[in-house]
C-alpha cells in the first residue's frame, strides 16, 4: 500500500521576541548580546521559519527552523527562497517516509543549505508520525529514556548577576550549566572559579567563548579553567579557524566542540579528521534535520565522542531534540540544552512540554506530540505565508 504523499509546503517567517527579563539581562550585557561574539546588531529575540507539510489524506507535519545571521547567514526571506526556488520540486508529490532518497535528491540539486534541507526534513518526520499515529522517535529507533537532563544557559554579564541566574537553575533541579565567557582570561579564570565554589563540585559544567580569543590566547584560557572540571569549550577560536581550532585541541586537555563554525554533515568529518573538536554539536538545523542529526549521531558514536544537543528552539523544533535525544541517549553522554522556553516570549505549540526539576519528559503522542499554535503563528508571523503545491 503506497504511503500519501505530500502536496502542498506552508512556508512561515516568524519573529519571536525575548521575554522581558531576559532583554534587560542582555541589556546589561557588553554589546547587548549576553556573550563575547562581536556581532553589532541588537539581539531582541528569535527569527525562525515553520514549514508545514500537507499530505493527500490531509495529515499535516511541521518543522522549525531557527536562522541568526551572524551565525547561519541567511535570513527567513533567504531560507524560503531556497526551498520555493530550489528544494520544493523534490518534495511535493514524494512520499515524507523517503527521507533517504529525498535528502540524496536534494543534495545532489542544490548545493549546501543544510539549514533549508533540514527544516523540510523535519517535518517529514512528523508528518510520518501523523499519518502511520507512532510518535516522531519511533523512526529514529525507539525511545530509550522517557525524560532527557538539561543544562541551563548563563549569559555573560556581571559575575554577581551569572552566580545569582545559576543559582536559581541550580534550585530548579538543574545540574548542568553552560557559561559565557570571552571578555578577558583573568575575567574567565574568575567566573569558573566562583561559579564552581557556589554551585559545588557535583555540577557539570561548559563554557562557550563564542569565538571570542586567537589560538594562543584559547590555549591560555582553557588551561586557566580546566583545574575546575570543564565538560568541553564551545567555539574559542573564530568559526573558520578550523586549523586554529586544531592546534588549541592538540594543547589543552578539554574537549573542543564547534558550533558557528559546524553546519555540514562535512564540517563535522572534518573538524574530527583534523584533531580539532571532542564533542559533536548537533541541533534541528545542524547539520541539518533529523536524517542528518543521525547521521552525526552515529559518527560520532564510532569515534568515541560525545555529543550535545542545544538551541533556543521554539516549542517545535524542541519536540523534535527531544525525540532524538530520547532515541539516542545512550550516545550523547551530555545533558542537552534547550532554551527557548526560558528566553523566548511564546513557543508556539499548544499545550507545551514539560519541564521540570532539570529535565524534560518526551512527549507522547503521534509525531512530535506537540500541536502548532496557529492563533500565535500568525499573531508573530512577519510575512504571509508561501504556500507551494504541485504545478
Amino acid at each position: 500500500m503506497s504511503q500519501p504523499r505530500v502536496v502542498r509546503i506552508e512556508l512561515t517567517p516568524v519573529f519571536v521576541p525575548f521575554r522581558s527579563a531576559v532583554r534587560e539581562v542582555m541589556d546589561s550585557s557588553v554589546g547587548g548580546l549576553g556573550m563575547a561574539i562581536a556581532a553589532e546588531e541588537t539581539w531582541t529575540g528569535g527569527d525562525f521559519v515553520i514549514c508545514q507539510l500537507t499530505a493527500e489524506d490531509g495529515s499535516q507535519g511541521v518543522g522549525e527552523a531557527f536562522v541568526w545571521l551572524p551565525e547561519t547567514g541567511v535570513s527567513p526571506a533567504h531560507l524560503i527562497d531556497t526551498i520555493a526556488e530550489g528544494l520544493a520540486r523534490y518534495l511535493l508529490g514524494q512520499s515524507p517516509f523517503d527521507v533517504e532518497r529525498l535528502r540524496k535528491r536534494m543534495d545532489a540539486n542544490v548545493a549546501r543549505s543544510d539549514v533549508a534541507k533540514g527544516v523540510l526534513d523535519m517535518a517529514c518526520y512528523d508528518l510520518m508520525g501523523r499519518i502511520s499515529g507512532r510518535s516522531s522517535h519511533d523512526f529514529m529507533g525507539g525511545r530509550v529514556v522517557d525524560a532527557v537532563p538539561l543544562a541551563a544557559l548563563v549569559p555573560l554579564v556581571d559575575i554577581d548577576t551569572m552566580v545569582e541566574l545559576a543559582q536559581s537553575f541550580l534550585g530548579a533541579g538543574t545540574r548542568t550549566f553552560r557559561l559565557k565567557l570571552g571578555r578577558s582570561i583573568d575575567e574567565d579564570a574568575r567566573i569558573v572559579a566562583r561559579m564552581r565554589e557556589v554551585l559545588g563540585d557535583e555540577v557539570r559544567l561548559r563554557v562557550d567563548y563564542n569565538q571570542a580569543y586567537s589560538p594562543a590566547e584559547a590555549v591560555r584560557a582553557i588551561r586557566a579553567i580546566e583545574p575546575f572540571g570543564i565538560d568541553f569549550a564551545e567555539q574559542p577560536v573564530a568559526a573558520a579557524d578550523y586549523l586554529g581550532m586544531a592546534h588549541v585541541q592538540e594543547r589543552v586537555a578539554t574537549p573542543l566542540l564547534a558550533h558557528e563554525g559546524c553546519f555540514s554533515l562535512q564540517d563535522i568529518v572534518t573538524l574530527v579528521e583534523l584533531g580539532a573538536v571532542g564533542v559533536i554539536g548537533v541541533n534541528s538545523e545542524r547539520p541539518g534535520g533529523v536524517t542528518n542529526a543521525l547521521r552525526a549521531i552515529a559518527y560520532a558514536e564510532q569515534r568515541g565522542l560525545g555529543v550535545v544537543l542545544h538551541n533556543q528552539p521554539l516549542g517545535i523544533a524542541s519536540a523534535m531534540q527531544i525525540h532524538l535525544a530520547a532515541a539516542r541517549f545512550p550516545a550523547l553522554g551530555h545533558a542537552i540544552e534547550l532554551f527557548g522556553h526560558v528566553m523566548l516570549e511564546d513557543d508556539l505549540i499548544l499545550g507545551g512540554l514539560d519541564y521540570s526539576d532539570g529535565q524534560v519528559d518526551v512527549p507522547s503522542g503521534a509525531g512530535w506530540g506537540v500541536d502548532l499554535d496557529r492563533d500565535a503563528l500568525e499573531k508573530y508571523a512577519t510575512a504571509a505565508s508561501v504556500i507551494l503545491e504541485p504545478s
